[in-house]
């Protein structure tokens, strides 16, 4: 499935938000989520679907000054 991620086009097999995170090897980081502009809790990642065309932002906390 074609979706965006960050702002790039990527072909990806992951169905849910979890499975997409585990595909992009950031199943041990701490992140941020978004589909669609809209925040997707950790809690629900799992049961949130992806489908074609989706636009994710996947976000990592930064420290600094």
């Amino acid at each position: 499935m074609n979706i965006h991620v960050n702002g790039k086009a990527r072909d990806v097999a992951a169905a849910t938000l979890a499975a997409l995170l585990r595909e992009l090897e950031y199943e041990e980081v701490a992140v941020a989520t978004a589909l669609n502009q809209n925040f997707i809790r950790k809690s629900d990642r799992g049961k949130t679907r992806l489908k074609e065309g989706d636009a994710v932002e996947i976000l990592t906390p930064r420290q600094g000054g």
